[in-house]
């Protein structure tokens, strides 16, 4: 990926943008690697629209339900294909399923719905207090300092500012652990006007898939250095309103159990003026390396979020 964030932005754009093969079957313009398998955030965001172009433009996305079965290879020459099966159009619901193939093996799967807003019951929980995403430092400047060296420009496609510690910071200080993960982001660049809201919902699922970050604060673990490896098992997310992903959206997050060598992790998203447009929770495996008793602590490692290598076990 480009270290540029604008071109960074449109490469991911035009990546997640399925093309249509037949009536139910789409294919990706290509992947974005972010490691020997494929990120498992792409591969939901892909998932859910390709579901969309199947259904009426007036019934937004509210909610979708995905399983990571298998690693994707992220070469593009070896092709990912999306088949999408339209299970119901009721008079204000439709839901879809689709399954995600490479190599004639399923990867991944995906329930999604589509809902017609209705008249009805208004209420929500309220936006915690945190810094303002402008009093922030940008990831890049919070990983330099954690890290006590320069770090390049990273060229992501999203800009996220940390309220509370990073993971590295926590490996380091375990005064710093805690459950909760205040994040604010947004894209690296302004999108246009006349994308459609299931543009913006899919970028939001493509980020959300670094719930599992929080787990390794409240640890003081380090994806990157090997002492604990993270596997995507499950995702569910919920669109409550509409948001735009490149106004400043914060990501409450926390993980309120960890067990049998699963841990979860959630998140309450808000709008900078307290809306809360979206629920989101993830579920995975997370696997610790034995050491022996003469082996070292290992090195300090980040840079945190480290993305789980979903899908697969």
């Amino acid at each position: 990926m480009s270290t540029d964030h604008g071109t960074a932005l449109e490469d991911l754009l035009d990546v997640l943008t399925p093309d249509r093969i037949d009536a139910r079957t789409f294919r990706p313009r290509g992947p974005v690697s972010w490691s020997r398998h494929l990120y498992g955030g792409q591969v939901a965001a892909q998932a859910l629209l390709a579901a969309g172009r199947t259904v009426a433009e007036d019934r937004p996305v509210h909610s979708l339900h995905a399983y990571f079965v298998r690693p994707g290879d992220p070469d593009a020459g070896v092709p990912l294909l999306f088949d999408v099966h339209e299970v119901r159009d009721g008079r204000t619901v439709s839901l879809r399923q689709v399954t995600a193939r490479q190599r004639d093996a399923v990867l991944f799967t995906l329930s999604a719905s589509f809902h017609r807003a209705e008249p009805g019951l208004d209420h929500q929980d309220p936006m915690p207090a945190t810094a303002v995403p402008e009093a922030l430092p940008t990831y890049e400047e919070r990983l330099a300092r954690a890290l006590g060296e320069p770090v390049l420009p990273l060229g992501m496609p999203f800009d996220l500012r940390y309220a509370g510690p990073l993971s590295v910071e926590a490996q380091r200080d375990p005064a710093l652990r805690t459950a909760t993960n205040p994040l604010w982001l947004r894209t690296n660049g302004a999108l246009s006007g006349d994308l459609p809201p299931l543009v913006h919902a899919a970028l939001l699922t493509y980020i959300s898939d670094i719930l599992l970050d929080t787990v390794a604060l409240r640890h003081g673990l380090s994806w990157a250095d090997g002492t604990a490896s993270p596997r995507s098992l499950d995702h569910a997310q919920w669109f409550h309103r509409p948001f735009r992903a490149d106004d400043w959206l914060l990501l409450a997050q926390d993980t309120p159990v960890a067990y049998g060598g699963r841990a979860l992790a959630r998140a309450q998203v808000f709008t900078r003026g307290g809306d809360l447009v979206a629920s989101a929770v993830q579920e995975g495996l997370v696997r610790l390396r034995r050491r022996s008793a003469a082996e070292p602590g290992g090195p300090v490692s980040g840079p945190g979020p480290r993305t789980p290598r979903s899908p697969g076990r």
